[in-house]
């Protein structure tokens, strides 16, 4: 992505905030474009560290609307950072949460699937050259310890999935709690004073 291309992504994005908050966010953004290429990056690489442009311009509001919460304290005030909260989260809620839980229930199912298929080719292994198995005792100790193989594999493959999955979800929450940590120290920074009085 573009430097350009970048910075209209981010306007069209921050739509909706006083033209002078849109207008700093933005002469922000160029400055680290500027820097970046002043360093010997590309546009695109700026552009990738940054992250998606629409992305940012919802946290920059939101963290706008908390900002004039704090600066305001009045009904209006507390209802756009409100809304705003929430339509960071609704893209969360109704987008994401439904994918995770498809994936999560996927992968628990592929679990369940892979215990079963290891202790069935337990029983086969076990079982087997006494029940007369097709191909006979041989065959049957082999099935056995294919099927476990084949289970220890997939049980694996689904264990690397899920760290990916762990390690995406504490990425996806440590970027809210970037977006967060604003409105909550001063809370905690009040809290803190008051403790030591």
């Amino acid at each position: 992505m573009t430097r350009s291309e970048f910075i209209v992504r981010l306007r069209n994005g921050l739509v909706g905030l006083p033209t002078a908050t849109a207008n700093d966010i933005v002469a922000d953004y160029e400055t680290h474009f500027a820097d970046g290429l002043a360093a010997g990056r590309t546009e695109a690489e700026v552009a990738a560290a940054l992250g998606d442009p629409g992305r940012l311009a919802r946290e920059l509001k939101t963290e706008a609307g908390i900002q004039r919460w704090r600066q305001e304290k009045n009904p209006s005030a507390a209802a756009a950072a409100v809304f705003a909260v929430l339509g960071l989260g609704a893209v969360d809620i109704l987008i994401l949460l439904p994918i995770l839980m498809g994936v999560v229930g996927t992968i628990f199912g592929f679990f369940i699937a892979a215990i079963a298929l290891f202790f069935s080719g337990g029983a086969i292994m076990v079982a087997g050259p006494f029940a007369g198995f097709p191909g006979g005792p041989f065959a049957a100790i082999l099935m056995g310890l294919g099927l476990m193989a084949g289970a220890v594999f997939i049980g694996a493959l689904l264990t690397i999935v899920t760290v990916w999955l762990v390690n995406g979800l504490v990425w996806f929450a440590r970027l809210h709690y970037r977006l967060l940590k604003p409105a909550l120290e001063p809370q905690s920074e009040t809290a803190n004073a008051g403790a030591a009085q």
